[in-house]
C-alpha cells in the first residue's frame, strides 16, 4: 500500500465541484506529496474535532472528509474547517464505512463514543489507514485485544488520545519517582473529583431529532428509545456506551500510576461506591467510587466523585505517590514533592511546584505525524499502552458491578465466572465483534 498519496486529487475535487482555496494552497506550499497526510474524522462533536483542529495546524495535513450521524454537527464542523483552512472538506459522510472506503484518506481520527471505537479502528487498520483514536481505546477487555492485534497485523501507526504521555512535566515526574528518592512507595493515590459535572436530570424518551441517524449512533449497542441524556457528551454515564469517570479520567490518571510504578496487571481488584450524590438522576455509572488495586508491596487507590472538587492534595484530578521519604504530587498543572516529616525532621528536601507547559495534545499530535512520516509504530501512546490502561480501568468497573474482590491473572478472573462475562461485549445485529 502507498501510505502517502497525492494530496487532494484534482479529479475528486472536480467531481464534487470544489476547488482548493488559496489558504490551503499557501499552507501546503513546499510540502512534498510524500509528506502530505489526508485526514478523515469520524465523530465531529467533541474531542474528535479538537484533535482534528490540532492536526490542521500542520501545513502537511489536510482534512479530506468528515463523518457524523448528525446533519447539524456535520454542517457546523465543515464550516469550522473552512474557517481554519479556507475550504470545506471534499467529502461529508453520515456512514463511517464510506469514509474508511475512501482510498485517498491516509489517517482516520476516531472521535466517536467509546462503544464504536473497536469497530472503527479495526476497520481503518484493515483498510491500510493510520489511526488517531480517542481514549479509552476500547470499552471492554476483548475489544482492546482485537484493536492491538489489528494495528500490529496491518502495521498501522496508531496514537491514542492519552496526551499526558506527550506532556513533559508528567515524564519528569515519572523519572523522579523511579529515581528512588521518595524511598519505598507504599501507596499511589489517584483522585478524580469533577465539580463541573453535577448531574443529569431524568428526561422522557422522544423521537430522534431531524437529521440524526439514531440507529447508526447506537450501532452495536442495545436498541433503546432515543433519549437526550444518552446522546452527545452525556453518553459516558451509561454502561451501554462507556464506563463513567472510571474510564473517562481513569485512563489518563491511572495510566501514570502504573507508568510511574513500572507495573502492569494487578493481583486483585475490589471496589465500592454508588449514586450517593445524585441517587435520583439519570446516570447509571456511580457518582462516587473507590477502587483498590493490589500489587506486590503497594496498592493503587482510585477515588472519584462528581459534583464536588475536593480531591486529594487540594486539587481535583491528581496523583500522589506516597513514599517513605516524601510524596510526589502531580496533575495537569505540574508536580511537586512534599517531604515526609517525622519528629520534626524532614526526610528529604522539598521540591517546589514545577509548572507544566500545558501542551500535551499539541505534542501528541506532532509525535503522531512524525511517526507516520517515518513509518514508526512506536508512538508516544501506542495501542498497546492505550489497551493496557483501558483494561485496567475496566477492571475497576467490573469489580464495582459484581460487588466482589476479584483475582486477575492478566487475562481473566480466576475466582469468579460472573465477572468474566464482562470481558467480551455482545454486539447488536447486524454488527459483529471483529475477527482479527
Amino acid at each position: 500500500m502507498t501510505t502517502r498519496r497525492t494530496f487532494l486529487k484534482t479529479s475528486a475535487f472536480s467531481a464534487a465541484g470544489i476547488t482548493i482555496a488559496p489558504a490551503i494552497s499557501s499552507a501546503l506550499a513546499g510540502c512534498a506529496p510524500s509528506d502530505r497526510i489526508n485526514v478523515g474524522l469520524i465523530g465531529c462533536n467533541g474531542m474528535g474535532f479538537a484533535n482534528l483542529t490540532e492536526f490542521l495546524k500542520h501545513q502537511n495535513v489536510d482534512c479530506l472528509a468528515l463523518c457524523d450521524i448528525d446533519d447539524e454537527v456535520l454542517s457546523r464542523r465543515a464550516a469550522d474547517v473552512e474557517k481554519q483552512r479556507g475550504a470545506k472538506p471534499a467529502n461529508l459522510y453520515k456512514d463511517w464505512r464510506k469514509l474508511i472506503d475512501n482510498k485517498d484518506i491516509d489517517l482516520v481520527i476516531v472521535g466517536t463514543p467509546d462503544h464504536w471505537h473497536c469497530l472503527q479502528m479495526v476497520a481503518a487498520c484493515e483498510a491500510g489507514k493510520d489511526v488517531y483514536c480517542e481514549k479509552p481505546i476500547g470499552r471492554t477487555i476483548e475489544e482492546c485485544n482485537l484493536m492491538v492485534r489489528a494495528a500490529q497485523k496491518n502495521k498501522s501507526v496508531v496514537q491514542v488520545g492519552q496526551w499526558q504521555r506527550s506532556d513533559p512535566h508528567w515524564l519528569e515526574a515519572v523519572d523522579f519517582i523511579r529515581s528512588g528518592k521518595l524511598g519505598r512507595i507504599r501507596l499511589v493515590r489517584v483522585y478524580s473529583y469533577q465539580g463541573w459535572n453535577n448531574s443529569i436530570p431524568v428526561k422522557p424518551d422522544e423521537a430522534a431529532p431531524a437529521g440524526v441517524d439514531y440507529d447508526m449512533w447506537l450501532g452495536p449497542a442495545p436498541l433503546r428509545p432515543f433519549n437526550r441524556n444518552r446522546y452527545h457528551f452525556t453518553f459516558r454515564w451509561f454502561w451501554d456506551y462507556a464506563g463513567g469517570l472510571m474510564t473517562d479520567w481513569g485512563v489518563h490518571l491511572l495510566d501514570f500510576a502504573l507508568f510511574g510504578m513500572d507495573v502492569t496487571a494487578p493481583k486483585s481488584i475490589m471496589a465500592a461506591g454508588g449514586k450517593f450524590g445524585y441517587p435520583d438522576d439519570a446516570c447509571e455509572t456511580p457518582d462516587s467510587l473507590q477502587v483498590i488495586y493490589e500489587f506486590d508491596g503497594f496498592n493503587v487507590m482510585w477515588d472519584h466523585a462528581t459534583g464536588i472538587n475536593d480531591g486529594g492534595y487540594g486539587r481535583n484530578a491528581v496523583l500522589g505517590f506516597v513514599g517513605e521519604n516524601g510524596t510526589l504530587v502531580v496533575d495537569r498543572g505540574g508536580w511537586e514533592v512534599r517531604p515526609e516529616t517525622v519528629n520534626n525532621v524532614k526526610r528529604m528536601e522539598e521540591i517546589p511546584w514545577k509548572k507544566g507547559t500545558g501542551e500535551g495534545l499539541k505534542n501528541n499530535v506532532k509525535n503522531h505525524i512524525d511517526c507516520i512520516l517515518k513509518r514508526d509504530r512506536k508512538t508516544n501512546v501506542t495501542p498497546e499502552i492505550g489497551a493496557h490502561i483501558a483494561k485496567f480501568s475496566a477492571l475497576g468497573n467490573i469489580a464495582f458491578r459484581t460487588g466482589k474482590k476479584l483475582v486477575w491473572d492478566g487475562t481473566r478472573f480466576t475466582n469468579d465466572e460472573e465477572a468474566n462475562n464482562y470481558l467480551v461485549p455482545e454486539y447488536r445485529a447486524p454488527w459483529k465483534l471483529p475477527k482479527v
